[in-house]
């Protein structure tokens, strides 16, 4: 059985960095690409950054482009999003997603597996 727990969530205040981790076990974590996705309160889940399962190749938001970095370390089975510069409008539950294949993808139909969720509070 698939399992993706995220860590490292919290409140911070604009202008702080926060680095998430996701944890991954029961599939060959190598052989799929990854996702974080975020939900506010009201709105779609929209994909902030993905990376393919090697970690070639990576896809970022334009809202958070230049501000977040999404890296992977296949060894450990773990994939990150480091989110510097944070704003308000990133306050959000964020998820970290098991992509169905090798490639990155930023629909949520083509993510087969889920975390639970982490918050993230950016206060002004």
């Amino acid at each position: 059985q698939v399992q993706l727990v995220e860590s490292g969530g919290g409140l911070v205040q604009a202008g702080d960095s926060l680095r998430l981790s996701c944890a991954a076990s029961g599939r060959t974590f190598s052989s799929y690409a990854m996702g974080w996705f975020r939900q506010a309160p009201g709105k779609e889940r929209e994909c902030v950054a993905a990376i393919s399962s090697s970690g070639g190749s990576t896809y970022y938001g334009d809202s958070v482009k230049g501000r977040f970095t999404i890296s992977r370390d296949n060894a450990k089975k773990t994939v990150y999003l480091q989110m510097n510069s944070l704003k308000p409008e990133d306050t959000a539950v964020y998820y970290c997603a098991m992509s169905r294949g090798f490639g990155y993808s930023t629909r949520r139909s083509d993510y087969d597996y889920w975390g639970q969720g982490t918050q993230v509070t950016v206060s002004s």
